[in-house]
């Protein structure tokens, strides 16, 4: 039966358009172009979060984090156990503080070093300690446990910070609890009977296991099920949930202040008067904080709250904040979005709410949704870009720019791939993606004849096409030489060249897939760039804007090409760098006579060979305006002073206006 659809209009209230991959990787576009780093960008999205096609937030991993906080707060608000120790968490204060003042003192010597690698990694080594520091918990075991696993730059504070947590074992060891459920004071002596036959069945069961034999879980259920709400459906769900209560009960007594401690330890111990049953609780404990330790046995909570909490409510209260702590260790170690899978969305939704769940949900399913849609793929566990991830990030950057110069009522500039650009040679040819369509049909019919054999109907493949082979006299070959020097990201002026890169890239291979685009980065030296390594290109570390480098480069690449030749040079700065005859690169600011000669004779040489140099100005200051000056007379090319709002603006009209000219002409377009 054929399927039915009910169409209506679109009032804005209707839902549909969830979270899907081109969403997400258009939100990440910007964070790709900047850095390169599929893993560092999907890190910082988890971090910050986006909106989906509806406009709903999807919350990242700092909402969630600040939300999961809220949660224990209130938590820790309900009731009082007792109290936290105050001199130690202000000896964690002064060390904080200390190691705050030795990571600055490292920044700052880094910074004055004059090494600007060793101070660019000093900044990023200072903002992620920082950072570490910043997201400590406000609960004392919360600070403790980050600062165990926090590398410290202060030798002096790790010292004090060792000091410190020797005597805080002292104080937080207590003995596991004698029973995981129910009502202590109410137990019959058949109860206090069958819970020795349970905890002995227990530490059977692990013998066995550990031996390698069957244990017996289903039989073990069969007799002491009723002991297990949870109703575990395997030995190991059976001893996570046992683990979980131990460790609850240990939370609470670790929380009480002395005297709710020392009467619940009396209670303990005149209950505990069996000692097989001490000795099955002690040998289970010890089995379970083997295979647990991420528990945490030993932490404990400040209850600020002022109504007394029952022992059930407490229990409960206990065995929430351990697991918001272990979704919280979760979210903090995870480094890509399929980690976030090993969270239990149902538990995620009664601790913290339906938003969070599904949030972190969506989260967790980001690589995934990208790997499926074939925009990324995981290599040796890095996850990078393929072919369709590039062509996507060249054409988010076009869309962008197009949507820009929409607003400017510039429009979509397209050129006519017919008429008089192209002239009939009577030959043929298979055709290729980007051949004008002018199919010779008695050829293409005479192909599928042959491949398929007489007979009616004839069945076409594009294998048979054959087209009119034509002279394409409007094809332009152009090298875009990209300045990749300090000053570019320092002026902000990076990620806005960089995605003109890309953009021109994908308008040249979608819409001109006959011309020629070549890619040249500059800095200290300048190096030829592949498309496939564009997203990834990032700025140089040593000082210099070697633009006659670049020119020679740029200039060979275009004699290897024909049509109309030209350069479009994106830079912020005047050349400050050159190579010598050694062929050593040679730098020096301001710039030498010799630099600037040496770039224009490059420029004399582009001259010759009827390359036109366009240059887009970014940041120009007097010298770089003089020296553009001298290079435009020479070359005859044009110079634009533009901004990083207008340079996509230039760059697109000034090559599509180009183009027109050119199909108008038959020939190079007029400067």
């Amino acid at each position: 039966m054929a399927a039915r659809f009910i169409y209506s209009r679109w009032d804005g209230s209707q839902k549909g358009f969830d979270l899907d991959a081109e969403t997400l990787f258009d939100a990440m576009t910007d964070d790709l172009l900047y850095h390169g780093d599929v893993n560092s960008a999907l890190r910082r999205m988890m971090q910050e979060g986006l909106r989906d096609r509806n406009g709903d937030r999807l919350q990242g991993m700092r909402e969630i984090m600040d939300r999961l906080r809220k949660e224990r707060q209130e938590r820790l608000d309900r009731g009082d156990l007792g109290g936290v120790f105050q001199e130690i968490a202000d000896a964690l204060d002064d060390i904080v503080d200390e190691e705050r003042h030795a990571v600055e003192n490292a920044k700052n010597a880094a910074e004055q070093s004059g090494d600007e690698r060793r101070a660019d990694t000093a900044r990023q080594t200072a903002e992620d300690r920082n950072f570490r520091l910043d997201m400590l918990p406000d609960d004392l075991a919360g600070k403790v446990r980050e600062l165990q696993a926090y590398d410290f730059e202060s030798a002096e504070a790790k010292q004090r910070f060792d000091e410190l947590m020797d005597k805080l074992r002292q104080q937080l060891m207590q003995q596991a609890v004698d029973k995981m459920s129910g009502d202590m004071q109410n137990m019959s002596p058949e109860d206090m009977q069958r819970m020795k036959d349970m905890l002995a069945g227990l530490n059977e069961m692990l013998d066995k296991q550990q031996q390698g034999e069957d244990p017996g879980f289903e039989q073990f259920m069969e007799q002491f099920g009723d002991f297990f709400p949870e109703n575990p459906e395997t030995l190991e769900e059976l001893l996570e949930t046992m683990a979980q209560r131990m460790a609850a009960m240990q939370a609470m007594m670790n929380s009480m202040t002395p005297e709710q401690r020392a009467q619940m330890q009396q209670l303990s111990d005149q209950l505990m008067e069996d000692m097989d049953l001490r000795w099955q609780m002690d040998q289970l404990s010890q089995n379970l904080q083997g295979m647990f330790p991420q528990m945490n046995w030993n932490r404990e909570y400040d209850m600020q709250g002022q109504d007394p909490m029952g022992f059930g409510q407490a229990m409960q209260t206990m065995q929430e904040l351990g697991e918001l702590d272990q979704l919280e260790n979760l979210l903090r170690n995870a480094s890509t979005p399929g980690a976030l899978a090993e969270a239990d969305m149902d538990r995620v939704r009664d601790l913290m709410g339906d938003d969070a769940a599904k949030s972190l949900a969506r989260l967790a399913e980001m690589a995934k949704m990208l790997e499926e849609a074939g925009l990324i793929q995981n290599k040796e566990g890095r996850l990078e870009l393929t072919p369709k991830g590039l062509r996507k990030i060249g054409s988010n950057a076009l869309r962008e720019l197009y949507t820009k110069l929409a607003k400017d009522k510039a429009g979509q500039h397209q050129m006519d791939r017919f008429g008089q650009g192209h002239e009939r040679t009577y030959e043929t040819k298979a055709y290729e993606y980007g051949d004008p369509f002018n199919l010779d049909l008695q050829r293409t019919l005479r192909n599928a004849i042959r491949r398929g054999g007489s007979g009616t109907p004839v069945k076409l493949s594009p294998d048979d096409f054959e087209i009119e082979r034509t002279e394409h006299v409007t094809k332009s070959s152009t090298v875009l030489m990209l300045d990749l020097s300090m000053s570019m990201p320092m002026r902000d002026n990076f990620l806005p060249a960089k995605k003109v890169a890309m953009a021109l890239h994908s308008l040249i291979t979608s819409q001109f897939p006959r011309d020629y685009m070549g890619l040249v980065g500059f800095g200290e030296v300048a190096r030829v760039i592949t498309a496939e390594q564009l997203p990834e290109v990032s700025w140089d570390f040593a000082y210099g804007t070697n633009m006659q480098h670049a020119f020679m480069l740029a200039r060979q690449l275009l004699s290897r090409q024909t049509g109309t030749k030209q350069i479009i040079m994106i830079t912020d700065g005047e050349p400050t760098a050159h190579i010598t005859p050694n062929g050593d690169p040679y730098f020096n600011y301001p710039p030498t006579q010799e630099t600037i000669e040496a770039t224009l004779r490059e420029v004399v040489r582009c001259t010759k060979d009827n390359i036109r140099i366009n240059t887009f100005m970014l940041d120009a200051d007097r010298s770089l305006k003089s020296f553009v000056e001298k290079l435009t007379a020479i070359n005859r090319g044009r110079a634009f002073f533009t901004t990083p709002d207008t340079l996509g603006d230039y760059v697109l009209v000034d090559f599509i206006e180009n183009k027109k000219k050119m199909a108008r002409g038959g020939g190079r377009a007029a400067g």
